[in-house]
């Protein structure tokens, strides 16, 4: 079992700047790769960014390359989201989830474990 914790959303003004947090707890940390994924209302959950289990490899969503970085650091269990040049289309609920394996996975039916979310509003 991993299990995931969300943290650093809130209320921040189009062209703002927010980072979140995944701590991680349970089994070995840096076997998983660790993703970013949210839903806004009455939307899927769509794919953000990931990271693979070494660091080495990441992915993001078109819509979010450039102004979203992904990042991890294994000796505290934490995957991190910086998000730049935040826009009100940005605004929903932020996910991480960590999925088994050595790929970076955009698809989420590959991530076995998720957290509860933290919500990111940003307003124009």
């Amino acid at each position: 079992q991993v299990q995931l914790v969300e943290s650093g959303g809130g209320l921040v003004q189009a062209g703002g700047s927010l980072r979140l947090s995944c701590v991680a707890s349970g089994r070995t940390f840096s076997r998983y790769a660790l993703g970013w994924f949210r839903q806004a209302p009455g939307k899927e959950r769509e794919f953000v960014a990931v990271i693979s289990w070494s660091g080495g490899r990441t992915n993001y969503a078109d819509s979010v390359k450039g102004r979203f970085t992904i990042s991890r650091d294994n000796a505290k269990n934490t995957v991190y989201l910086q998000m730049n040049s935040l826009k009100s289309e940005d605004t929903a609920v932020y996910y991480c989830g960590a999925s088994s394996g050595t790929s970076v996975p955009m698809s989420r039916y590959e991530y076995g474990y998720w957290g509860q979310g933290t919500q990111v509003t940003v307003s124009s």
